[in-house]
Protein backbone atom coordinates (compact mmCIF):
# COMPACT_ATOMS: atom_id res chain seq x y z
CA UNK A 1 0.00 0.00 0.00
CA UNK A 2 1.16 3.29 -0.73
CA UNK A 3 1.47 5.95 1.94
CA UNK A 4 1.20 9.72 1.33
CA UNK A 5 1.76 12.90 3.30
CA UNK A 6 -0.88 15.30 3.92
CA UNK A 7 0.58 17.90 1.23
CA UNK A 8 0.78 15.20 -1.17
CA UNK A 9 -2.69 14.04 -0.70
CA UNK A 10 -3.91 18.05 -1.27
CA UNK A 11 -1.61 18.02 -4.07
CA UNK A 12 -3.04 15.09 -5.51
CA UNK A 13 -6.43 15.71 -5.21
CA UNK A 14 -6.35 19.55 -5.58
CA UNK A 15 -7.84 20.11 -2.01
CA UNK A 16 -5.86 22.57 0.58
CA UNK A 17 -4.07 20.87 3.36
CA UNK A 18 -6.24 22.55 5.70
CA UNK A 19 -9.44 20.74 3.88
CA UNK A 20 -7.28 17.63 4.64
CA UNK A 21 -7.04 18.21 8.00
CA UNK A 22 -10.41 19.27 8.78
CA UNK A 23 -11.82 15.47 7.31
CA UNK A 24 -9.22 13.63 9.86
CA UNK A 25 -10.08 16.05 12.71
CA UNK A 26 -13.99 15.16 11.92
CA UNK A 27 -12.77 11.32 11.65
CA UNK A 28 -13.38 11.06 7.97
CA UNK A 29 -9.92 10.37 7.68
CA UNK A 30 -7.19 8.54 9.88
CA UNK A 31 -3.80 8.70 9.73
CA UNK A 32 -1.19 6.20 10.25
CA UNK A 33 0.88 6.26 13.33
CA UNK A 34 4.05 7.03 11.21
CA UNK A 35 1.66 10.29 10.10
CA UNK A 36 0.57 9.40 6.66
CA UNK A 37 -2.20 8.06 5.30
CA UNK A 38 -2.89 5.17 3.08
CA UNK A 39 -3.58 6.03 -0.30
CA UNK A 40 -6.87 3.47 0.21
CA UNK A 41 -8.14 5.20 2.83
CA UNK A 42 -7.95 8.46 0.64
CA UNK A 43 -9.56 6.76 -2.65
CA UNK A 44 -12.76 5.79 -0.08
CA UNK A 45 -12.97 9.24 1.38
CA UNK A 46 -12.29 11.26 -2.22
CA UNK A 47 -13.10 8.86 -4.74
CA UNK A 48 -10.40 8.32 -7.66
CA UNK A 49 -7.86 11.19 -8.12
CA UNK A 50 -8.26 13.08 -11.82
CA UNK A 51 -5.92 15.36 -13.46
CA UNK A 52 -7.91 17.90 -14.90
CA UNK A 53 -6.71 21.21 -15.67
CA UNK A 54 -5.61 24.07 -13.58
CA UNK A 55 -9.04 26.29 -13.36
CA UNK A 56 -10.64 22.91 -12.48
CA UNK A 57 -7.83 22.53 -9.55
CA UNK A 58 -8.64 25.81 -8.72
CA UNK A 59 -12.28 25.59 -8.39
CA UNK A 60 -11.61 22.66 -6.09
CA UNK A 61 -9.02 24.25 -3.85
CA UNK A 62 -11.94 27.42 -3.45
CA UNK A 63 -14.67 24.49 -2.67
CA UNK A 64 -12.80 22.78 -0.54
CA UNK A 65 -11.67 26.45 1.30
CA UNK A 66 -15.35 27.03 1.78
CA UNK A 67 -16.27 23.83 3.36
CA UNK A 68 -13.33 24.54 5.76
CA UNK A 69 -14.54 27.91 6.42
CA UNK A 70 -18.05 26.13 6.61
CA UNK A 71 -16.75 23.41 8.92
CA UNK A 72 -15.16 26.45 10.87
CA UNK A 73 -18.29 28.37 11.41
CA UNK A 74 -20.02 25.36 12.21
CA UNK A 75 -17.79 24.36 15.15
CA UNK A 76 -18.19 28.08 16.40
CA UNK A 77 -21.76 27.59 15.81
CA UNK A 78 -21.70 24.88 18.46
CA UNK A 79 -19.34 26.20 20.85
CA UNK A 80 -21.35 29.78 21.27
CA UNK A 81 -24.81 27.62 21.64
CA UNK A 82 -22.61 26.33 24.55
CA UNK A 83 -21.60 29.26 26.18
CA UNK A 84 -24.79 30.31 25.92
CA UNK A 85 -26.54 27.46 27.45
CA UNK A 86 -23.84 27.66 30.53
CA UNK A 87 -24.31 31.21 30.72
CA UNK A 88 -28.23 30.63 31.09
CA UNK A 89 -27.40 28.09 33.46
CA UNK A 90 -25.30 30.27 35.58
CA UNK A 91 -27.94 33.26 35.69
CA UNK A 92 -30.49 31.16 36.72
CA UNK A 93 -28.17 29.70 39.83
CA UNK A 94 -27.95 33.24 40.53
CA UNK A 95 -31.16 34.30 40.43
CA UNK A 96 -31.75 31.13 42.74
CA UNK A 97 -29.08 32.19 45.12
CA UNK A 98 -30.24 35.72 45.02
CA UNK A 99 -33.90 35.02 45.90
CA UNK A 100 -32.40 32.54 48.29
CA UNK A 101 -30.23 35.50 50.74
CA UNK A 102 -33.11 37.77 50.00
CA UNK A 103 -35.64 35.93 52.21
CA UNK A 104 -33.00 35.35 54.71
CA UNK A 105 -32.31 39.04 54.94
CA UNK A 106 -36.22 39.79 55.16
CA UNK A 107 -36.51 37.20 57.82
CA UNK A 108 -34.18 38.44 59.42
CA UNK A 109 -35.18 42.22 59.65
CA UNK A 110 -38.82 40.61 60.77
CA UNK A 111 -36.85 39.51 63.72
CA UNK A 112 -35.39 42.86 64.35
CA UNK A 113 -38.38 44.74 63.89
CA UNK A 114 -40.33 42.37 66.60
CA UNK A 115 -41.09 43.26 69.78
CA UNK A 116 -38.57 43.07 72.30
CA UNK A 117 -41.36 42.66 75.56
CA UNK A 118 -40.77 40.38 78.43
CA UNK A 119 -42.64 37.38 78.00
CA UNK A 120 -45.08 36.45 81.03
CA UNK A 121 -46.45 33.41 81.53
CA UNK A 122 -49.47 32.57 82.88
CA UNK A 123 -49.00 30.82 86.79
CA UNK A 124 -52.96 29.58 86.31
CA UNK A 125 -53.02 26.19 85.05
CA UNK A 126 -55.51 25.91 82.07
CA UNK A 127 -58.37 22.88 82.97
CA UNK A 128 -58.35 20.67 79.94
CA UNK A 129 -62.25 20.86 80.04
CA UNK A 130 -65.15 23.03 81.74
CA UNK A 131 -65.75 20.42 84.56
CA UNK A 132 -62.82 21.30 86.74
CA UNK A 133 -63.42 24.76 86.43
CA UNK A 134 -64.18 26.52 89.29
CA UNK A 135 -65.04 30.25 89.15
CA UNK A 136 -65.34 32.50 92.10
CA UNK A 137 -68.21 33.26 93.28
CA UNK A 138 -69.63 37.17 92.66
CA UNK A 139 -70.68 37.79 96.41
CA UNK A 140 -67.03 37.01 97.64
CA UNK A 141 -65.86 39.52 100.17
CA UNK A 142 -63.24 42.14 98.29
CA UNK A 143 -60.60 40.83 101.13
CA UNK A 144 -61.27 37.12 100.01
CA UNK A 145 -60.61 38.74 96.15
CA UNK A 146 -57.00 40.36 96.91
CA UNK A 147 -56.06 37.42 98.45
CA UNK A 148 -56.68 35.43 95.59
CA UNK A 149 -55.32 38.68 92.89
CA UNK A 150 -52.13 38.22 95.01
CA UNK A 151 -51.72 34.39 94.91
CA UNK A 152 -51.87 34.60 90.77
CA UNK A 153 -49.14 37.26 90.71
CA UNK A 154 -45.94 36.64 90.20
CA UNK A 155 -43.25 37.53 93.34
CA UNK A 156 -40.00 39.10 92.00
CA UNK A 157 -37.31 37.25 93.24
CA UNK A 158 -34.15 39.70 93.77
CA UNK A 159 -30.68 38.27 92.10
CA UNK A 160 -28.18 37.45 94.28
CA UNK A 161 -25.02 39.55 93.68
CA UNK A 162 -21.67 39.08 95.27
CA UNK A 163 -20.11 41.94 96.62
CA UNK A 164 -17.08 43.05 94.79
CA UNK A 165 -13.69 42.85 97.11
CA UNK A 166 -12.36 46.08 98.09
CA UNK A 167 -9.70 47.38 95.45
CA UNK A 168 -6.58 47.70 97.24
CA UNK A 169 -3.56 49.36 95.77
CA UNK A 170 -0.12 46.98 94.22
CA UNK A 171 1.96 47.31 97.95
CA UNK A 172 -0.91 45.88 100.04
CA UNK A 173 -1.23 43.62 98.46
CA UNK A 174 2.19 42.17 99.71
CA UNK A 175 2.10 43.47 102.98
CA UNK A 176 -1.93 43.30 104.57
CA UNK A 177 -2.31 39.79 103.13
CA UNK A 178 -5.91 39.54 105.26
CA UNK A 179 -6.74 43.27 105.23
Amino acid sequence: MKKLSVSELAKLYGYSRQAIYAHINKGNLSKGSDGLIDFVEALRVFGEPQNKEASVNQSKSIDSQNLTEIDMLKRQVDMLERQLNQSILRENQSLERETFYQEQIEAMQRLLEAPKAPKIEDPTPVAPSQENVELPAPEQPTEVKTEIQTQNKRIPVPEHKEEEPKKRGFLSRFFLPNG
